[in-house]
């Protein structure tokens, strides 16, 4: 695998290594959050609060009972 050298501020190294986990690199860290994944993924990979989790979640379900229509311009 091949490997670069990137420059980032201390504000944004100090922000990668609070959302590095045990065992991971920043490599990880950074494909983690530059992945297009839902808020719900993101979240549950992370170590925030089951409170918030929970209320995520909750938004999510809710929004399975919203019904679309189409929209013409």
């Amino acid at each position: 695998m091949a490997h670069k050298t990137l420059t980032i501020s201390e504000e944004a190294y100090n922000a990668l290594k609070k959302l590095k986990g045990k065992g991971e690199s920043f490599s990880d860290v950074i494909l983690k959050i530059t992945r297009k994944v839902n808020l719900l993924e993101y979240v549950e990979s992370t170590d925030f609060s089951d409170d918030l989790t929970g209320k995520i979640e909750e938004a999510y379900k809710s929004r399975e009972f919203i019904k679309r229509r189409d929209f013409k311009m």
